[in-house]
């Protein structure tokens, strides 16, 4: 099922208000959606935002760490 920008906004407010009150229940739309753990709100979250940063055009933030070994 394709959602409009909007439809994923609403949603993205909807979860991160449930995120900031600390709670992991919150309704969309009229549905009642609720999270087992924080990690699966953290995890839709993260979808949604990536879904519409494709839909908008946006580009992936990539983040490059640096790793180093020093053999002794």
């Amino acid at each position: 099922m394709d959602f409009t920008a909007q439809q994923m906004r609403t949603r993205l407010r909807a979860l991160l208000d449930a995120r900031w009150r600390g709670v992991r229940e919150t309704v969309i739309e009229g549905r009642r959606v609720s999270y087992a753990t924080d990690s699966e709100l953290s995890a839709a979250i993260t979808d949604l935002e990536q879904r519409l940063a494709r839909l908008e055009g946006r580009k992936r933030r990539r983040v490059i760490r640096a790793y180093g070994v020093k053999d002794i």
